[in-house]
């Protein structure tokens, strides 16, 4: 298996991929954009997207969703554990600056402070890493993954530095072909899709009353604006459970008598992390 992600080695993505994936060669990509190219144009190559953080919120990867139209293969809910990367030898006295990406600079505020850092932002938690690995500065420490440790021969001076100890992302998994698990009844399951409604007053609310009369819980409703305008919009919506279900079957087919364009996504299992 074959899976592109964006950033270099050791990016929070990455550590996703070979926790999920073992053996799977992964690809680095520069940006969002680049996976889902991959993934588009060769069936054999997924794409791993970021797509909601438990902290910061959306990723805001609608428009790349809406864009490619991928199938959606799985879903891992990743913890976020932020360690402060340092050269071999270096101790912590020895730290001034820190380099990472705003996000976890902002998550890991509290440690910072205490050690009175120069805080340095980034581009991303891995490029980090690699940037401290070739100053040859002991002065110098990144906040990164283990991983990035690893790959760029640093020392964890400090392991989980974040300020909220229960950070979760949760990464989707793209494909090009079709492919939706067996319905089992003890088994949970995921349905996602994209849709657009007529213009008409109270059309989400009718679209919609399908699945609140047949008690589907909608787990995720996004809107965001087609390009270009102000005035019509796409939804990307997620419902609890599979697809091959009386009430979700009947529930979609109600939604598409409202709208204008409506595509499934995907369904995947659900991540074990929603049991918890």
């Amino acid at each position: 298996m074959k899976i592109a992600y964006q950033g270099i080695p050791g990016s929070y993505s990455e550590s996703c991929v070979k926790e999920n994936y073992h053996g799977c060669e992964t690809i680095a990509c520069k940006t969002f954009d680049e996976c889902f190219q991959l993934a588009s144009n060769d069936n054999s190559i997924k794409a791993i997207i970021p797509e909601q953080n438990q902290l910061i919120g959306n990723i805001n990867i609608e428009f790349l969703i809406f864009k490619y139209r991928l199938n959606i293969y799985s879903e891992h809910f990743f913890l976020i554990n932020h360690n402060l990367l340092s050269l071999p030898g270096a101790k912590i006295e020895d730290i001034k600056t820190v380099y990472s990406h705003t996000a976890a600079l902002s998550q890991s505020s509290s440690f910072i402070k205490k050690h009175n850092l120069i805080e340095n932002v980034m581009a991303d938690t891995a490029g980090s890493a690699q940037f401290v690995s070739l100053t040859k500065d002991k002065s110098k420490a990144a906040i990164a993954s283990k991983l990035s440790a690893e790959i760029y021969d640093l020392n964890v001076l400090k392991f989980d530095i974040q300020d909220d100890k229960v950070n979760f992302t949760r990464f989707l998994i793209f494909q090009k072909d079709i492919v939706q698990p067996e319905f089992k009844e003890n088994e949970k399951y995921i349905t996602s899709f994209l849709f657009k409604l007529k213009s008409k007053p109270a059309a989400l609310y009718q679209a919609l009353s399908g699945m609140a009369v047949r008690s589907c819980d909608m787990t995720k409703l996004q809107s965001f604006p087609e390009k270009g305008t102000f005035s019509s919009y796409f939804f990307l919506c997620e419902v609890d459970g599979h697809i091959e279900e009386k009430k979700i079957a009947e529930s979609l087919q109600d939604l598409e008598l409202h709208c204008t364009e409506f595509q499934l996504l995907g369904v995947f299992k659900q991540d074990p992390f929603r049991k918890k």
